[in-house]
């Protein structure tokens, strides 16, 4: 075991000493499996809350989602509202994921004339200033309500509430064998990760810290809490 100690003067989430446990040698994704034992009290009431939150944040934020929808259509036309993509979930199936489209059309053939300006070390691409956002999608980002279409992932099962955020194949495909152990859960539209103020200033090691770190909290005080710090970071604009 390796133990890392994670500056606890960050503000949001309190974050305490964060020990590495290395995984099994040789696991694959085909091998991610719960690596901690779960009561299944927890795993029904989890998947119970998963349905009825999703549903009814659905019925309520409908119209306001169609609205969305249609500025950025008008902001940004030649693309449909909504952008789909292949993500990787538990035990490494893939699932089509959902978001608001934040990004110009052909956003992803644009990707590889960007690659050499990459802020994040890792797998993960991210810069601060994209030239590919669309002037709407700056605000949903930062606000993170680019993510609401993901409520219809929690309530096909793919996602829950509260989980790792999925990852691409392109990065778990470069995963070590500790990153992928963030795979042995179902994955969430909201995290540690999540609610980090100036979370995209964190390093790629950190942010799979923080997951870790859910993986071995995680319970209902845990998944309310970050909830709860996630309604905050949305109302604070925290998203950067």
């Amino acid at each position: 075991m390796v133990e890392r100690h994670v500056d606890e003067s960050w503000p949001g989430i309190q974050l305490d000493t964060l020990a590495r446990v290395e995984p099994n040698e040789g696991m694959g994704l085909s091998d991610c499996r719960e690596p901690f034992e779960t009561k299944r009290a927890y795993q029904f009431g989890r998947r119970a809350q998963d349905i009825l939150f999703s549903a009814l944040a659905l019925l309520a934020l409908a119209p306001f989602m169609l609205l969305l929808a249609l500025i950025i259509v008008i902001d940004s036309p030649g693309a449909g509202p909504i952008f789909v993509q292949e993500r990787i979930g538990k035990n490494g199936k893939s699932f089509r994921f959902f978001k608001f489209r934040s990004m110009v059309p052909q956003a992803e053939e644009k990707l590889g004339e960007l690659l050499k300006d990459n802020e994040m070390d890792g797998p993960v691409f991210k810069i601060k200033e994209d030239p590919r956002i669309t002037r709407i999608g700056k605000f949903i980002r930062k606000t993170g309500i680019d993510e609401l279409p993901q409520l219809l992932n929690i309530l096909k099962g793919n996602m829950s509430l509260v989980g790792p955020r999925p990852a691409l194949p392109r990065e778990v495909e470069q995963y070590d064998e500790f990153d992928r152990r963030r795979l042995s859960v179902k994955p969430g539209l909201t995290c540690y990760w999540q609610i980090q103020p100036h979370r995209n200033s964190l390093s790629f090691e950190e942010w799979m810290e923080l997951d870790q770190k859910y993986i071995r909290e995680r319970s209902f005080w845990v998944d309310w809490k970050i909830i709860f710090g996630t309604v905050k970071a949305v109302v604070t604009m925290q998203g950067e």
